[in-house]
């Protein structure tokens, strides 16, 4: 019982900060903006319900029974007309699609992630590239597992086999290939997705007071590989708890990776609750005090006065290509909406002077009063 409360519990939790992530990205850009990302979250969150009400299945009206866990001589004993035996057919058939769920969700995750960092790297020397291959790469990650359960047992049907035993592979509670190879591409992709934030956010001018919290927050799917690697290790442990046990990581392993791909969206609403009680600070850049101009996540907003001389940058700052990337719609380096406090801008006003002293030298004959001068001035 308490299982099932934890697993409806997490659900509850996850569903509630994907419609939060919505409620960000609304007042931040509005629903005609979104992004893919923003449409394949949801997807994830329904996905999510479904797994665990597969999980809830398989614990409470199968009592964790599949094919797996038995012996040869329990096989040839165990009557096909029997409750037991229905109950394996119909628990390996559900891990099946609560395999099929949990790679959806991650998968899901994981491409919301990579369309979320393009908007982020906008214009940033390899980085949209790094984005470009993330794509790819999770393509070819999610073929490979989808077929890698398609093809692994044939015929297809002995996945819910019985007697004879239909071999380790035909397991799908234990199957080592899903296993092994699902887990291996889990972590191999989210290390690369790690790859393309952090070492911006690492050369990025800001304090490192704000960079520690940023850092986390975008380090979020560290827990997720800890949680992979767990469920991985709690199947292999050939446990006869093993279906019940891995539907439960399963569960526990798509709400931690559904919450940490959220907050560094969320993180605005976060970052006001924190100054409510006293912890701006952690939010805080330490850096000089200058004037900031919102920047888009699509390009940059380029800033010109006129005059001789040009607009200049900070030299310590970051370029004007990274401010376009973190200057973005979710405003992640932003301390207060929608400024950004990283970018400084240095102007300088340039008086120039009207030709109205050629006008007098060419014997126009018309002399420009000082009060008219300013007139003039005031409608160019």
């Amino acid at each position: 019982m308490a299982s099932n409360v934890e697993a409806w519990t997490l659900l509850s939790i996850a569903l509630f900060t994907i419609i939060v992530r919505m409620a960000v990205r609304w007042k931040l850009v509005g629903p005609t903006s979104f992004q893919l990302d923003d449409y394949l979250m949801p997807l994830a969150g329904v996905c999510f319900i479904l797994e665990t009400v597969a999980a809830y299945l398989v614990g409470a009206k199968y009592d964790g029974l599949t094919n797996s866990f038995m012996t040869d001589e329990q096989r040839a004993a165990l009557d096909p007309d029997s409750l037991e035996w229905s109950k394996r057919e119909a628990g390996s058939k559900i891990q099946i699609i609560g395999w099929s769920l949990y790679v959806a969700i991650l998968w899901l995750i994981k491409f919301s992630l990579a369309i979320f960092y393009s908007r982020l790297t906008t214009g940033l020397q390899h980085l949209p590239t790094r984005v470009r291959v993330a794509y790819v790469i999770l393509g070819v990650t999610w073929i490979a597992t989808q077929l890698s359960l398609l093809l692994s047992c044939q015929p297809f049907h002995a996945f819910w086999q019985i007697t004879p035993n239909p071999g380790n592979f035909c397991q799908p509670t234990i199957s080592r290939v899903y296993v092994l190879l699902t887990v291996i591409l889990n972590i191999t992709t989210d290390i690369y997705l790690l790859s393309i934030p952090l070492p911006l956010l690492w050369t990025v001018n800001i304090g490192l007071k704000r960079k520690i919290p940023l850092m986390a927050l975008f380090s979020g799917a560290a827990f997720v590989i800890i949680a992979g690697i767990i469920r991985a290790a709690t199947i292999m442990s050939n446990s006869p708890n093993g279906a019940v046990e891995g539907s439960k990581w399963a569960c526990r392993e798509t709400f931690v990776s559904i919450i940490v791909s959220n907050l560094p969206i969320i993180q605005p609403l976060i970052r006001r609750g924190f100054k409510k009680i006293g912890l701006s600070q952690l939010f805080s850049s330490s850096g000089k005090n200058s004037q900031s101009y919102p920047l888009s996540s699509h390009g940059l907003h380029t800033l010109t006065n006129r005059g001789d001389k040009k607009s200049k940058t900070n030299a310590a700052g970051p370029s004007h290509l990274q401010a376009s990337a973190w200057g973005s719609d979710e405003h992640i380096l932003a301390e207060s909406e929608p400024s950004s406090k990283d970018i400084t801008v240095v102007s300088e006003t340039v008086v120039q002077s009207e030709p109205w002293a050629a006008q007098a030298a060419s014997g126009a004959g018309h002399s420009t009063s000082p009060k008219e001068w300013n007139s003039r001035l005031s409608h160019r």
